[in-house]
């Protein structure tokens, strides 16, 4: 009864938060739209755990420190105090005065001889402001700049901008966060489906920072599978954080949770949507930059990576990047046309001995020659590190029509059982269509995590390569070459089908019969 409950309050909470989304954001697009309610909704996030952690501290002192104004007379004893708490790490990392709490500012609102606009900036700034200096500062720092409060697109006037943030804040307001929460998660999944439904009206954007749920949750459950613990998982690529948030969900722990992310927008999504999955300020590191030209994590390794890096991007693959040790074992450099291989092998270099790695690929990795067949050449002939080939459908990632790949990666298979040989599995004919979108329902998923569990051949959907047999194959991994889905059509009677056209002959020159008789009838022409 209790998960029928909870799940009803989610889709309570999707509901009105979706619904705020659409009648507020006017003419804006889905992506321009997005940064204001995230960020607002990450703001009150923010400010109720500000609140139920000072309401704990205060309990026995009988003050509310909602109430707390300036020149109130114990402003001075409790506010500092209260900020020393809260802004250790192991706490909040954060603080917000009382004035500077959600429901006090939304009240400005309604003030006109009070700007709204001017007190969210000046929170705003002091939020980043506490935590210079401290643990939290790299998770702060920039963090509402993409949030432009004086946007022609929030109004025309000052006044107009003023009137929708407004407007916006005192929806939010009036819906209780359960932030405390961080069991059911409530809020942290609700903010997960909004940017999931702003990825679905963004477009060709929308790739660059959210992977569809489902295959999150295969790589999540892959690079999870057989692992009590993980100590720390990566993504190099890490968009909105969703692929290193599923890890979360579908693991049985996590200690540590890294990524780079090279848009700021998106950088600073992906820090927001930590925040607010009650994922500690000690507990993630999430960096801005361009992971293969300035890599954040160098010299650490990681027991669990998925990563959704852009399809066949453009690099610079310099020349020096062959002494680079990400890159230089494989003796040649990913084309510049085409960084995947240059993503794949950052990532194998930062895996661990025993760890496991899940990649999303477009599916020219598994057949193109020149320098990208070399190096995976070297992956599976050198490295034994190949242990999975899924192919999924076309059309399930945002922005692009595409088929895409899973490609599994594990270090130590040489001293495993399946050392030598490579799984292939073939989903790429199991989904459904809706509107002009594929998707994974939960049976194909469940389909796919089942055969891979349990690598065994499956006529027309799995098959269990030998090592010597991709070998022979030149090391081309194009699935159709392995996973035979061949379906022979029916056997055509001839005699039949001569016997029908000859049926179909006679009904013809009976109906010409016909309409000469109706031409003559007219004294017309007949057209035959």
């Amino acid at each position: 009864m209790a998960k029928s409950n909870e799940s009803e309050e989610r889709a309570e909470l999707h509901a009105q938060l979706w619904k705020i989304a659409n009648e507020l954001r006017g003419n804006m697009n889905a992506d321009e739209f997005r940064d204001y309610i995230l960020g607002f909704i990450f703001y009150k996030c923010l400010s109720d755990r500000v609140l139920a952690e000072a309401k704990t501290i205060l309990e026995n002192d009988e003050v509310d420190y909602a109430t707390l104004s300036d020149d109130h007379e114990l402003h001075d004893v409790i506010v500092p105090a209260i900020e020393q708490s809260l802004t250790k790490p192991d706490v909040l990392g954060f603080f917000l005065s009382p004035s500077e709490l959600f429901s006090n500012v939304v009240k400005l609102s309604h003030d006109s001889n009070r700007s709204l606009i001017k007190k969210l900036r000046e929170v705003f700034t002091n939020i980043e402001r506490r935590t210079l200096g401290r643990e939290s500062e790299g998770d702060f720092q920039g963090l509402f700049e993409e949030i432009d409060l004086d946007s022609s697109k929030l109004g025309k006037s000052a006044e107009d901008r003023n009137k929708l943030i407004g407007t916006i804040m005192a929806h939010l307001d009036a819906i209780k966060f359960d932030v405390n929460n961080a069991e059911s998660d409530l809020l942290g999944d609700a903010y997960e489906y909004l940017i999931g439904q702003f990825a679905a009206g963004a477009g060709k954007k929308a790739g660059e920072f959210y992977t569809p749920q489902q295959v999150s949750t295969l790589l999540a459950r892959v690079v999870s599978e057989g692992k009590e613990r993980i100590r720390c998982v990566y993504d190099p690529t890490c968009g909105s954080g969703s692929l290193l948030l599923r890890v979360k969900r579908e693991a049985t722990r996590v200690d540590r949770f890294l990524g780079q992310e090279k848009n700021p927008t998106t950088f600073n999504l992906a820090r927001m949507n930590m925040l607010m999955h009650h994922i500690s300020v000690q507990d993630f590191s999430i960096s801005q930059g361009d992971t293969l030209t300035d890599p954040e994590h160098r010299g650490e390794s990681f027991d669990a990576i998925v990563a959704n890096p852009p399809f066949s991007a453009k690099w610079s693959a310099d020349a020096t990047f062959s002494q680079d040790e990400r890159f230089s074992a494989y003796a040649k450099l990913a084309p510049k046309s085409k960084a995947d291989y240059a993503f794949i092998t950052h990532m194998l270099h930062h895996l661990s001995e025993d760890g496991t790695m899940a990649v999303v690929m477009p599916h020219g990795v598994l057949f193109r020659g020149a320098a990208e067949g070399h190096i995976r050449k070297h992956i599976i002939e050198k490295m034994n590190a190949l242990d999975c080939v899924i192919g999924l459908p076309a059309n399930i990632f945002y922005g692009t029509s595409i088929p895409t790949c899973v490609l599994v990666f594990k270090k130590n298979r040489d001293a495993g059982k399946n050392k030598d040989n490579i799984f292939f599995i073939d989903a790429s004919a199991e989904f459904e269509k809706v509107k002009t979108q594929n998707h994974l329902k939960d049976e194909h998923l469940n389909k796919i995590l089942e055969t891979y569990q349990k690598r065994e051949f499956v006529d027309k959907y799995a098959y269990v390569a030998p090592i010597s047999e991709i070998a022979e194959n030149d090391y081309n991994l194009n699935i159709p070459r392995y996973v035979d889905t061949f379906e022979e059509e029916e056997p055509i009677d001839i005699n039949a089908v001569a016997l029908e056209i000859r049926e179909i002959d006679k009904e013809m020159a009976a109906i010409d019969e016909k309409l000469k008789g109706f031409c003559d009838e007219l004294g017309i022409e007949a057209p035959f």
